[in-house]
Order: structure tokens, then sequence, then C-alpha cells
């Protein structure tokens, strides 16, 4: 459609508009009232045959948006949408009123319209109700889309989520999912014994994850804030205060790259079990997801990517370190002994080798995750426990009673992503402090995703907190995996979008813009 052609479009709806205010018509009523949904109508009366229909007549009152209008001599027909089904409509002049067939004459592609009538089928066994009233209810002002193709129109999904849901019956169907998910996490949880919480968006410091947080301003207070990057500390105080099972579904901000996987502003379910290690975990996770699967899409059996993936538990469980030492030795053809992984210098030399590029601030245990992040993450479709985390990556985890330099860590990966990380909780506040100022140390060498000092947290820890484990689990990701999506951006409905340029004829404002 060119840009002439839309001009004249946005004319003639203007035009009809007023034509309407002639009429009488309210263009913009305050209400309607129908019996039912479009869906509800469909599912009740779709698969009755055109006997059934006649033989005990059937009226319904119902509305929607006009997605398509046609004409054939004394008989017209419009179909309508009310985002999960669509429904014909036959109008007849000689069943309207004069007035309501020239609302009729009156309407365009996208504009919404109540309608009430009899249902039946046409000559061509069309499920259809036959008009005998007709309210208008918007006038759309604007042509709408026919199809998206091409990147630019999957650029404008994203930044016109309204549109994209009109003309893709699709997307609803993956934000219904969504739904579901949290409603199954909620109901599994709470049946658990799992109390949900809030806990606060803007910090004064920000932890819980080693992150670049977005900074603000209190202006009353005249404080800096930051907003949050995960909601662990605030939640591990409710188990110091003694809420033994705690969660939050929570929106976190982290100011960092974006990618398929990645947007700044995301949500996550975070969990905490009192007397509970991270190898209680895996069971835990095991069921969540697998209930929560058949919650959502009715299978604990997913496709993604063109694969088949099993949330059916057992998952598999393999060590970070001989995974990275598998997959290092593999790549160079190789031996690679796990005291190479123990070293800060071998493991230096072997990044080297791996052509991976190592900062002076990393140690062995950076290094070595390093080595799992680029060599293994991938390999990783089938539902995957990667346990046992060197601590230097790990600054809020327990250690592991016969080895200081790992912790009691995991992190579910599915489909080659991350999916949920957890791990037996530090509770030692002298080791918590020793951890924080290893992490100031960092950040003073110029890490700014080290971990700020907390001093709050380490008065709570001083209080006395009981032996947990904690979980986060990635809520877009999961649904990513349940609905086969391969951006971050298809499961949030208004993702952050670079601006357009003023004058592009989008506005350069806004999150969906």
């Amino acid at each position: 459609m060119t840009t002439t052609d839309e001009s004249d479009q946005v004319l003639q709806r203007r035009t009809n508009l007023e034509e309407l205010r002639k009429l009488g018509v309210a263009p913009y009523p305050n209400r309607f009232d129908p019996q039912a949904t479009i869906h509800e109508v469909v599912e009740a009366h779709g698969a009755r045959s055109a006997e059934a229909l006649e033989a005990g007549p059937t009226t319904t009152r119902t509305a929607g948006r006009i997605l398509a209008i046609r004409s054939f001599g004394k008989a017209n027909f419009l179909v309508l949408s009310d985002g999960r089904a669509r429904i014909q409509v036959y109008v007849r002049e000689d069943s309207l009123s004069p007035r309501d067939f020239r609302i009729y004459k009156l309407l365009d592609f996208g504009d919404w319209v109540g309608v009430e009538g009899r249902l039946f089928r046409t000559k061509t066994k069309e499920f259809t109700i036959w008009a005998s009233q007709l309210e208008f209810l918007a006038k759309c002002l604007l042509p709408l889309p026919e199809k998206w193709h091409g990147l630019t129109d999957i650029e404008t999904r994203y930044r016109q989520r309204y549109l994209d849901l009109v003309v893709n019956p699709d997307v609803r169907r993956v934000f219904e999912v969504r739904s579901r998910v949290m409603a199954a996490v909620r109901e599994f949880l709470g049946a658990r014994g799992f109390l949900e919480v809030e806990t606060p968006m803007m910090q004064s410091i920000p932890g819980g994850a080693l992150a670049r947080p977005f900074v603000t301003h209190h202006n009353a207070l005249d404080i800096p804030l930051y907003m949050r990057v995960a909601p662990e500390l605030y939640l591990k105080r409710l188990t110091v205060g003694g809420v033994e099972r705690v969660f939050e579904i929570n929106r976190n901000f982290r100011n960092e790259g974006m990618s398929a996987q990645h947007n700044p502003e995301f949500t996550m379910l975070e969990f905490y079990q009192a007397y509970a290690d991270y190898t209680d975990l895996m069971p835990f996770t095991e069921a969540l997801l697998a209930d929560a699967a058949q919650h959502a899409v009715g299978t604990d059996r997913v496709a993604y990517g063109g694969q088949t993936i099993s949330l059916a538990p057992p998952f598999r469980r393999v060590s970070l370190r001989e995974m990275a030492r598998e997959a290092a030795s593999a790549r160079l053809g190789a031996d690679v002994a796990p005291e190479d992984l123990r070293s800060r210098d071998k493991a230096a030399a072997l990044a080297a080798r791996l052509h991976l590029e190592v900062t002076p601030a990393m140690g062995a245990g950076r290094i070595t995750a390093a080595i799992f992040e680029a060599l293994c993450e991938d390999a990783l479709v089938q539902p995957t426990f990667v346990y046992d985390f060197p601590t230097e990556v790990s600054p809020l985890s327990k250690q592991k009673p016969d080895d200081p330099d790992t912790v009691e860590r995991f992190e579910l990966y599915v489909a080659g992503f991350e999916l949920a990380n957890a791990f037996s909780e530090l509770n030692d506040p002298a080791e918590q402090q020793r951890r924080f100022e290893a992490q100031l140390r960092q950040r003073a060498g110029g890490d700014e995703e080290a971990h700020a000092m907390d001093e709050d947290y380490i008065r709570a820890l001083e209080f006395g907190m009981p032996p947990a484990a904690g979980e986060g689990l990635g809520i877009d990701r999961l649904v990513m995996l349940l609905t086969d999506s391969h951006s971050i951006r298809d499961v949030i409905l208004f993702p952050l979008m670079r601006p357009k340029p003023v004058g592009s004829g989008q506005w350069a404002v806004g999150s969906g813009q």
C-alpha cells in the first residue's frame, strides 16, 4: 500500500465517521451488553448442524472487530473476531432497521461492532449470525495491515503489539500459555506451603546477582536508587525472619546487552526453602517444570527448534568442571587434567589455546566458567543440571565442605540456554563479608557487574539464617521453550526497542517504540 493510498483510506474512514455522527450514532458509546464472547458462541454452538440450529432457533448477542467485509448483491457479510475466535455475520437490508443498515454501509475494515441475531448455517455450511440488530462501537481510523513479512514488519510487530494481536492469532496463544505458566507455578508452590510476597523494585543497594543495574534518583530523599537486578537478598531476609518457604514472581532490570535471550526487563521466579540444600531442589525443579508444561500446553514433551524436548523427570546431571574439561579435551584433541582448571596459570594457558580472552582479574574459577560457557552451553539441548560451580563466580552460594573452591550450585540448561540457577544459600555472615569484599576488589578493578557491599544483609545474617536452598527460574525463557519461540521479544508483550528517528513514521518515545 502506497502512502497516497493509505492517506485516501484515512480520509474515507474519517468521512464515514462524520456520516455516522450525522446519522445520530454515537461513534464511541460508553458500553455494550453482549450475551457471550465470540469464542463462547463458537465453542457452544459452532459444531451444531444446520438442522439443529434451525430446529431450536438460537439467538445471540456478541461483539468484535471487523476483519472482513464482503458483499454479493443483497447478501452482505462481516467477519468478526474477539481475538480468540472468528464468526461470520450475515447482513440483509430487509432484516435490519434502516438506521442499522446505514451503519453497515459506513463500516470499515477494523471497526468494532455489536451484533444481535439468530445462528444458522449458510448454503456453504458456514456457521453464521443472521443479524437483526447492529450497533456501532468504535471506528478504526487507520488502515490495518493485511499481513506481516520481512524484518521491518517483525520490528513493527514488537513496536505495535496491538496490531500484531489483531492480525496474528498465534501471538495471543503465546501469551495465553504465559498466563497459564504463571498460574501453574503459583498453584504448585502454594500447594507446597510457599508464601508469595513482593519485595522492593527500587533498592538503595542493588544485589542478588552479578549484573549492572539501572540507576535512578529519588528527589524527595535526594538519594540514588537502583532498579532491582534480583530479589534474592530481600527474600533471604524473610527466611531470617522465619518465613521458611517463600517465593516471588518478579520483574528484574539489568542494564546489559540485548539478545534473543536477553531483555533489559524480564520476569523471574525466585523461591527459597529452609532446611534444604541444592540437591533437594533438583527433583523439586523437575516436578515444577513438568507440572507447568502439562498445565500450560498439555504435555511434558515440547517441540523446540525442530527437536523434541522432554521435561519428564529425571534430568541429566553433570559437574561444570568435568564438562568444561571434557569439552576442552575434545576441542584440543589432547587430554586436559582436572588440576588444569584449578590453577590460575594453567587455566589461563588452556584458555589461550582455546582462543578465549582472559583478563588479569579472572582467577581459575572464572576462566573455567568461561570455558564452559564457550564450549558447552549450546550442546545442552535436553534438560541438564550442571552443578558444582567455582566459588569465584558464586558470591552468595555455600561452599562444599570438602572443597572450598567449589560451591553447592547448579544451573539448569534446556535447548542450549540457561533456564534456572540454584544453590545452597551462604548463611555464614563472616564468610559472606569476605565474599562481598572480594567482589569490591573486582569492582575496583573495573568489573561493573561485581556485587556491591550490603551491610544490612550481613547484619540480617548475624541474627541467624537457617540452612536453606534457593532458586531463580526464568519465566520468559520457560515460555519461549513451551511455545517454540526463538526470541525473548516474542514472549514479552511490549519489549524494549531502539527508538525510531523522529520523522520515520513512528513515535520516538515509549518502551514499545
